[in-house]
């Protein structure tokens, strides 16, 4: 029964991630920690996995569509990789350090994060529509790895933001063109989430069996939900996805 509930979780997320295109780590990682009461270090490894495991194929397609800009992958990995290694480092001398209090700072994180970033997701399409026809900005190599190192370190700690923050500062920062940014954001997740899910494991902070029952669910979910995609309002549902996952955050600080 327990191994049939953590599979129907993998496939209600995976559902909400084909219908919203609302990133994994965001939706998941709440579900581990309040619904499956998964403590909050092993939360973040496991699902910086399932976030690697299940980007994987979405990558694929977007490496053969062309629809990847393999510099900016690289520029955005040359911070995001040692961004990574510092943040799971991070969490690993916490524990050594200060034992369970550990959780109570991930905790504090990851609340944060998910008052953050869906306030920046409830202004998402406004910022879209401003920048849709801004001039090509200056596409600084340094200026990308600035924003990979800021998202690696947040990976490490919490694995949220390895598609939100990032697609939110590029489009901000840069012009590209919305099928370039999302497979680009795609295909540099892969490569954060790998590094960071091998090092989390080094730690032993990824429970395998919790990460393969999610991902048995989140196929046919991911799959189901880009079908309705079509068929629901998706932009009234993602409004009260990130109105829950505000309201989860809130809860977090003050809990």
């Amino acid at each position: 029964m327990d191994i049939a509930f953590k599979i129907f979780v993998g496939f209600v997320v995976g559902t909400l991630i084909g219908m919203t295109g609302v990133g994994g780590g965001v939706l998941l990682l709440p579900v581990l920690i309040f619904g499956l009461g998964v403590p909050p270090i092993v939360a973040v490894g496991s699902d910086a996995a399932f976030n690697f495991v299940t980007k994987i194929g979405s990558g694929w397609m977007h490496l053969r569509k062309g629809t990847v800009r393999l510099g900016v992958v690289l520029a955005l990995a040359v911070g995001s990789i040692p961004g990574s290694i510092l943040g799971v480092n991070f969490l690993a001398h916490l524990r050594q350090v200060h034992g369970n209090g550990v959780n109570g700072f991930i905790r504090l994180a990851v609340g944060l994060l998910l008052v953050f970033i869906p306030t920046l997701l409830f202004f998402q399409t406004q910022i879209e529509d401003h920048v849709a026809h801004r001039p090509p900005t200056l596409r600084s190599f340094a200026g990308m790895s600035a924003i990979g190192l800021l998202a690696g370190g947040l990976v490490g700690m919490t694995s949220v933001g390895s598609g939100s923050i990032v697609m939110m500062l590029l489009l901000l920062l840069y012009s590209f063109s919305p099928r370039v940014m999302v497979g680009t954001d795609i295909v540099h997740a892969v490569a954060l989430t790998g590094v960071t899910s091998l090092l989390q494991f080094h730690f032993g902070n990824v429970d395998l069996r919790l990460v393969a029952t999610l991902v048995i669910g989140s196929i046919p979910g991911g799959l189901i939900g880009s079908h309705l995609s079509a068929r629901v309002p998706v932009p009234w549902l993602r409004r009260i996805l990130c109105a829950v996952l505000l309201a989860t955050g809130v809860r977090m600080l003050w809990a």
